[in-house]
């Protein structure tokens, strides 16, 4: 598994991680052996960066993950979250409410010191607030995580959580159906040193081309429940794209994918070869996803034709549902 430096975080991590969402709530039910059996998948083919919240499944993921880690070892790199299980408005994002949070994490990981600790897509304001930062280095400083980063809806959120010298990370949306990031945020987050964690690389499966306009989800799965955002940012369901459309252009897609590989391989190395990204983290609902989803770090570059039919692609079908929004 190739591995990528990320200087402000002081350490390499596996191109393609693990997201665990899928582990803790909003996907449909996934039962313990099998959560296990997903990440001992992914460590088995070299994925070393894992990542997680404490409100998916209300510390579920968090405390599966946190039982992993004790049964593989400290190489087991943990990126958390907190933020999502408050009312989101800025006057909550403060030292006291990230020493509660953060001690509730500590103990469903188990670990006194976490990784990697990142804001949860909290209301725009909190980027941009001095004082978040200082406590956020505090909590450094005590020991209590290693470093921090944030994770973001848009753009802009991104640049400005950038400017700020101590954020190791920023973990954005980004895949086939979402390329406004390359034009400001991956240069932003090279030229500082920063990783980029890709997060929703296959928009909510549809990259991985199961889909058909009569597919259904349960009623506990937000591809259900928020279609329009009405549980969070509609964002992340799907990317923010349409349904019908996003399946109109996975079908473009399916033309510019080598025999040998799946959408979903293709997908993530598109994402891959983009300048700027540390780790992409596709999520697994069973083992074989969970190693399918690694064979993309070992694959060639896309080629100039295939790269060049992402974006036209993207730009005839996509660009005007989602370009301005995030």
């Amino acid at each position: 598994m190739e591995t990528r430096e990320i200087a402000r975080l002081g350490r390499a991590v596996s191109v393609v991680g693990l997201g665990c969402w899928q582990l803790g709530g909003d996907w449909g039910s996934v039962d313990e052996a099998d959560a296990m059996s997903v990440l001992h998948a992914a460590a088995d083919e070299g994925v070393t960066f894992f990542d997680t919240a404490d409100v998916y499944g209300d510390g579920r993921s968090e405390t599966l993950v946190g039982r992993f880690r004790k049964e593989r070892g400290d190489d087991v790199f943990v990126a958390t979250k907190m933020g999502r299980r408050a009312e989101q408005v800025p006057e909550n994002y403060v030292a006291a409410n990230f020493a509660e949070w953060n001690d509730r994490s500590r103990r469903n990981l188990g670990m006194d010191t976490l990784d990697l600790v990142q804001l949860h897509c909290p209301p725009t304001p909190v980027y941009s607030t001095d004082a978040v930062y200082d406590a956020l280095d505090d909590l450094v400083e005590k020991g209590r995580i290693n470093a921090y980063g944030v994770s973001v809806e848009t753009c802009e959120e991104a640049l400005t959580a950038l400017r700020r010298p101590n954020v190791a990370s920023v973990q954005i949306i980004l895949n086939c159906l979402r390329l406004k990031p390359l034009e400001q945020v991956l240069p932003a987050a090279a030229e500082a040193g920063a990783g980029i964690i890709v997060r929703v690389p296959l928009a909510s499966g549809l990259l991985s081309g199961r889909y058909t306009k009569d597919t259904t989800f349960s009623d506990d799965d937000h591809r259900t429940f928020n279609r329009h955002g009405e549980a969070f940012d509609v964002g992340e369901t799907f990317a923010g794209v349409p349904f019908e459309a996003g399946l109109e252009a996975v079908d473009r897609l399916r033309g510019l994918v080598p025999g040998q590989q799946t959408l979903a391989q293709f997908t993530l190395r598109w994402i891959l070869d983009q300048p700027g990204v540390s780790v992409v983290i596709p999520g697994a609902r069973n083992p074989d996803q969970a190693r399918a989803n690694t064979v993309a770090a070992g694959l060639p570059a896309l080629s100039a034709e295939a790269a060049a039919g992402v974006r036209a692609t993207y730009d005839d079908l996509i660009r005007p549902l989602v370009h301005d929004k995030w």
